[in-house]
């Protein structure tokens, strides 16, 4: 495609060019600017053509780099992938749930951690893939031995993840085998169901970027239920604690409420023993005793 761009390029230039030096019929210097507004307009296209040309060469190199990437050698597909599902992981889930290369009690080291509380547990996410088993595939679409080495290649990963990453009373019941190709999924559901089913039996789902973003999305929305769960009971208990404590202060208040109530009525009782005195001391104070 560049090639076609430069052999319009010249073309064009080759036709101004002639216009440029054909013999004039008509008033030269009405020709001359009409020349050179032209070769102003012909640098402009030149120049947005040129960086059209480096841009369609960068895209041309990043396509190639992509399809090395694609076809190339096991570990940079890898690191593709892994990179891939990093990517989705953590544009979605909360940084305290997740955690990638992480060895586990096993000594195995998953691509990816989802931290779930027990039951059902850590859900582990692989981004592993037998891509060249697909690649003959797709040479030979019509290759009947091709076919079922694939369809064997996905089923021995599928056992893979199952023996691997799903440990009973560790991690969930069932665990993710990560796909970043939509096509590579898409043609794996439609042609070749029975590796589908055998996975279901085997309690690992296969997600592409887009069934992952949205099974993530559904782990976030449990996550926050959780949390919130977490946090109402623990309102409910600090709510328990503080009716307890009112029970408690309002039983004391009573308690001081009788302890004053039985000191005003010995105050009243100690006031009526006053007044009844008092008249009794004036009287004895107004006697006369006569002295001897």
């Amino acid at each position: 495609m560049t090639t076609y761009i430069f052999v319009l390029l010249f073309i064009i230039i080759a036709l101004l060019l002639m216009l440029l030096y054909r013999k004039p019929s008509f008033d030269i210097s009405a020709l001359r600017e009409d020349n050179a507004r032209l070769r102003e307009r012909l640098a402009e296209r030149l120049g947005a053509l040129s960086q059209n040309a480096i841009e369609l060469k960068n895209i041309s190199s990043d396509i190639a780099n992509f399809k090395n990437i694609l076809m190339g050698n096991k570990q940079a597909r890898g690191t593709f992938g892994e990179k891939q599902l990093e990517d989705i992981v953590a544009d979605i889930m909360p940084p305290e749930s997740y955690e990638f290369q992480c060895v586990l009690e096993t000594g195995v080291r998953p691509d990816c951690i989802i931290r779930l509380p027990y039951p059902p547990g850590d859900m582990i996410i692989d981004s592993k893939f037998p891509l060249e088993s697909y690649n003959r595939l797709c040479e030979d679409k019509n290759d009947g031995m091709a076919k079922k080495q694939f369809e064997l290649d996905v089923r021995k990963h599928i056992d893979a993840i199952a023996d691997k990453y799903i440990i009973p009373g560790r991690t969930a019941e069932s665990a993710m085998m990560f796909i970043a190709s939509e096509s590579i999924f898409e043609t794996l559901h439609r042609e070749f169901p029975g590796a589908i089913e055998y996975a279901a039996r085997r309690k690992v789902f296969i997600v592409s970027p887009s069934t992952l973003w949205a099974t993530l999305n559904t782990i976030r929305a449990v996550l926050s239920d959780i949390k919130i769960k977490r946090v109402a009971d623990k309102i409910k208990k600090e709510l328990d604690y503080l009716l307890t404590d009112l029970s408690r202060l309002s039983e004391r208040a009573g308690k001081v409420q009788q302890h004053f109530a039985q000191a005003s009525n010995d105050i009243e009782q100690l006031q009526t023993s006053v007044n009844k005195i008092t008249p009794r001391a004036e009287k004895l104070r107004n006697m006369d005793f006569g002295e001897e």
